[in-house]
């Protein structure tokens, strides 16, 4: 079939100034309130309502001049930074959104899944869900019918198919959004980092599902990851996109090697989670910052405390912060959990200190990825949100009294013997009097 995807030409950019309400009746009543000096009545959540911050440009580009070429049954791996345009740049080829200049041309049938849920009707059952998104795929129900058995199997939740899906949690939605995405007659398959909710053997899954459809079906697959060994296992080749533009095409090593240099000249001691990227979630991740009172001069022997503040859309019961470490090549080179479960009532904002003691981590670069979920390396682990490469440190000094030559997960002595070396406290609360 030669060339299924092209891109020509791609920008994408985003005004960043006030945004319609939808009716000339609500904008002539923001207009009115603005001409009085009040504050803007349909202000959003979250926004600040200062007309005396302004930056100089309000235009955003997410995507600048994209170009490439994809070839039928192809695997490719999309890499790059936390906002560096992947997700935009998915969106874009689903034709959930329009590009600003450029255009895309796709030759065949596409399957897609960027969110939790993309294409689920709250209110319907598994079983009329898959019928939904299978006819939204273009799937006749014939077709449809044939596949069911298979569907339902692959996604483990056959006891809840007749339940309504907003009941079902984060991993059980994944899990059928996936398996419906992957079993149906697509050409193209489109999956952005939404496999990081659910558990480690679904997730393993999945990749051997991806590569089963790429290689022995010859289906076409653009993969979004933080996570390079399921990049590697699943792709020859990557897109490596840097501040919206195409930085590298090609080898999946070389692309790689890149993408750690980016990283390297560029430290990150605090982290905010885009509000797309965990709005729909039971309770999430939303910040995560080193606090160390000098994070750019760091030394093996040096307590990392991580503040890190999560949201709750509902009850929280008995969950756990993950902390993973890796090191520049990323290779883990920890795992740890904390030993303090998380209770907490919808609504909740909490801020929680980690405290990580002797470490003894070599010096160089690292990256750390958070997550919130339950059980430990011992158990199974059920994430319900992951934030990969969310912060980038250096340990710059030894301590004076050993040579620390430790570099790599076998020497380390981390792991669910030693939870008390991660210590967990909760020092603020939405609604606490102190």
């Amino acid at each position: 079939m030669g060339k299924v995807i092209r891109v020509e030409g791609l920008s994408k950019a985003y005004d960043l100034g006030v945004v319609g309400t939808g009716t000339m009746a609500r904008d002539f009543e923001r207009f009115v309130a603005r001409v009085r000096g009040k504050e803007d009545p349909f202000l959003r959540i979250g926004e600040v309502n200062d007309t005396a911050v302004k930056s100089q440009s309000n235009v955003v580009w997410s995507l600048k001049d994209i170009n490439f070429d994809i070839e039928h049954g192809e695997a490719v791996g999309i890499i790059g930074r936390n906002g560096a345009g992947k997700s935009t740049l998915l969106k874009i080829l689903s034709r959930i959104t329009s590009p600003t200049t450029g255009n895309v041309k796709i030759r065949g049938r596409m399957a897609s899944l960027l969110e939790v849920g993309t294409g689920f009707h709250p209110e319907l059952t598994g079983k009329e869900n898959i019928y939904l998104n299978g006819a939204i795929l273009g799937m006749r129900k014939k077709e449809i019918k044939g596949k069911f058995d298979e569907i339902v199997d692959f996604s483990g939740i056959g006891r809840y198919i007749d339940t309504p899906v907003k009941r079902y949690s984060s991993g059980m939605y994944v899990r059928l959004a996936f398996a419906v995405a992957a079993h149906l007659e697509a050409e193209i398959l489109i999956v952005d980092e939404v496999l990081a909710v659910g558990d480690a053997d679904f997730q393993k899954k999945c990749l051997g599902k991806m590569n089963e459809v790429s290689k022995a079906e010859g289906r076409t697959i653009l993969f979004v990851s933080h996570n390079m060994g399921a990049v590697s296992q699943l792709c020859k080749n990557v897109i490596l996109l840097e501040n919206g533009e195409v930085q590298y095409r090609g080898n999946v090593n070389d692309g790689y090697n890149l993408y750690q240099k980016n990283i390297q000249n560029d430290f990150r001691y605090v982290y905010v989670v885009p509000n797309a990227a965990y709005s729909e979630l039971p309770a999430a991740i939303t910040r995560i910052q080193l606090a160390n009172p000098n994070p750019e001069s760091l030394a093996n022997n040096e307590t990392l405390c991580f503040k890190i503040t999560i949201k709750t859309n509902q009850q929280l019961t008995g969950h756990r912060i993950g902390l993973k470490i890796n090191s520049l090549d990323n290779k883990p080179v920890g795992l740890l959990f904390s030993e303090n479960l998380i209770f907490a009532e919808a609504g909740d904002e909490l801020e929680v200190m980690l405290e990580l003691e002797n470490h003894n981590l070599a010096k160089g670069t690292y990256l750390v990825d958070v997550s919130l979920g339950r059980g430990n390396e011992e158990t199974a682990i059920q994430e319900l949100h992951i934030v990969s490469d969310a912060l980038v440190f250096e340990i710059t000094r030894k301590r004076q009294d050993l040579d620390v030559k430790i570099a790599n997960w076998n020497n380390i002595n981390w792991g669910s013997n030693n939870y008390n070396s991660v210590r967990l406290k909760v020092i603020h609360r939405t609604g606490d009097k102190s």
